[in-house]
């Protein structure tokens, strides 16, 4: 006998499982549905107030407009948000540079740089006060079993609980025990790199600028940000380097960086006159050969990891939180289970191609780039030349990384 039934439970409430929470237990569909909310780890809200959080995402259109519709995106502006308004990419080796503006796209903004604890705040915040959800934390995971009739699951926790309920949607992250325990094959490989990630202060403001330069030993992002006092000299940084290499650069004191990172960074804001705590992360490419079974289904990391230097990775997961949205409404229209086969399947047709497909555009650019070859040097500095001189191009690239169509 289970000791919470619930119709759906989300594993993992990170910014992707409690959205996809709060835009269930929040919608006409799902008002009366009992949702829980499972996390491993004891909630522990960071104290912001005197620094930022080194996890950003660049959040796109559709991405900010999901956390709208959950009723946390003013609440998330009204604290620090920092819109940008152009994007600088150049090659370290060449002359190939594109920039982009929102005013040729006529949008006030190519999205919006925001903490990833900011998110998650406003998300638990949201998931408190309504009716229909439980949160349960810490709860580990530790035992999954399907019902014989396919219409349920039970999942066993760390502290010998049963939690009975029609769909799990596992938002769990890239070591995901749902997708271990349902023993759904994974396809991974290490990418050799690591992730430098920080919040530096830079000599010049940076005008709300989004810069990438490419590097041989990988690209280096300055994400801009902007405090509650509008200050406009700190940049989150996220910084790709062999795993050798990332190595030495942790190693080095303050000042050692921060000159190091200024002449990587070809000086674009001046100095970086001063540094946070680094963290540095392995970077991975993973993705689940099928998201899917009777009751379950992945999301986010627990589907997909890509390489960071585009920013995708968590604006795909806000996708599949909408997809699967869509397809469990649908079952429900039809007095069918949330956890329908059919009705999951074919959120895993709408997502998995895009999902690989990105994948397969960020391994191209990272190869592309990676490359110190003279034909690809040439290739990849005329081709930046020439979009950048194209603005029906430059036009379809950012309507696209924006998530506009």
């Amino acid at each position: 006998m289970a000791d919470h039934n619930f119709d759906i439970v989300v594993v993992g409430a990170g910014m992707v499982g409690a959205s996809f929470a709060a835009l269930a237990a929040g919608s006409s569909w799902g008002q009366s549905l009992r949702i829980g909310v499972l996390e491993a780890s004891p909630f522990v809200m960071p104290d912001l107030s005197d620094s930022f959080d080194p996890r950003v995402v660049a959040l796109t259109e559709t991405s900010r407009k999901l956390l709208e519709d959950v009723g946390v995106w003013q609440q998330i502006a009204d604290r620090r948000i920092c819109p940008y308004r152009r994007m600088a990419v150049w090659e370290s080796d060449g002359t190939g540079h594109i920039e982009f503006d929102c005013s040729e796209v006529r949008q006030p903004s190519l999205g919006h740089i925001v903490e990833n604890a900011l998110i998650v705040q406003a998300l638990l915040q949201r998931l408190a006060v309504l009716p229909n959800v439980e949160l349960l934390c810490p709860a580990q995971v530790t035992g999954l079993q399907r019902y014989a009739d396919g219409q349920g699951v039970l999942i066993e926790l760390a502290d010998g609980s049963k939690v009975s309920t029609r769909l799990v949607a596992a938002a769990d992250g890239a070591r995901s025990k749902v997708r271990d325990l349902c023993e759904l094959p994974l396809r991974q490989w290490d990418y050799g790199h690591q992730a430098i990630v920080t919040t530096v202060t830079t000599e010049k403001v940076h005008d709300f600028t989004a810069r990438q330069r490419f590097l041989p030993e990988g690209p280096l992002a300055f994400l801009p940000l902007r405090d509650e006092q509008g200050d406009c000299h700190r940049c989150s940084i996220v910084w790709s380097q062999q795993s050798e290499k990332a190595t030495e650069l942790m190693a080095l004191n303050d000042a050692e960086f921060c000159s190091a990172l200024s002449q990587a960074g070809d000086h674009c804001l001046g100095e970086v006159v001063a540094v946070d705590k680094r963290y540095c992360i392995p970077l991975w490419q993973r993705h689940a050969v099928d998201y899917v079974l009777p009751g379950i289904a992945l999301l986010g990391d627990a589907a997909h990891t890509i390489h960071p230097l585009a920013g995708q990775g968590v604006n795909l997961g806000f996708q599949d939180v909408l997809v699967l949205a869509e397809e469990v409404q649908r079952s429900l229209s039809r007095d069918l289970s949330p956890g329908e086969l059919n009705g999951l399947q074919r959120y895993q047709r709408r997502r998995k191609p895009h999902n690989l497909g990105m994948m397969a555009t960020m391994e191209g650019f990272k190869r592309l780039f990676e490359s110190q070859t003279l034909t690809l040097r040439l290739l990849r500095n005329d081709g930046m030349k020439l979009a950048n001189q194209l603005g029906p191009v430059k036009n379809l690239l950012v309507r696209q990384a924006m998530g506009l169509g």
